[in-house]
């Protein structure tokens, strides 16, 4: 099983998904990763605000936050290695990174006749 775990910016909560003003970035992102799980990823999130101490205790994490603050995050890392940082992927690339299939959700051609 691939594992990915997410170094998340501090935020509110383990999703950043709560509160009156959410981003929908980290909607879309919490519903990629939902997917990965689906796909049989396993999936690990690590907030700043709640688990300071696991960046600490990360050398690459700790590297980036030390060249780039906060920036550098969130940091997406598969098997332990770096695959991106200082942005959220979309739901392609994760699935590129943990070697999964992904084929992209087919759209309904529109009709010219609007009859049958």
């Amino acid at each position: 099983m691939t594992d990915v775990t997410v170094y998340d910016p501090a935020m509110c909560c383990s999703t950043g998904i709560c509160g009156a003003e959410v981003d929908q970035r980290l909607v879309t992102f919490a519903a990629d990763l939902d997917w990965l799980k689906s796909k049989g990823v396993a999936v690990t999130r690590i907030n700043l605000s709640q688990e300071p101490a696991r960046f600490a205790a990360n050398e690459t994490v700790k590297t980036v936050l030390e060249q780039s603050g906060v920036d550098g995050l969130p940091i997406v890392m598969v098997e332990g290695a770096m695959n991106s940082n200082g942005r959220y992927p979309d739901r392609e690339e994760l699935a590129g990174f943990a070697n999964i299939a992904y084929l992209a959700e087919a759209t309904i051609p529109e009709s010219g006749t609007g009859c049958c």
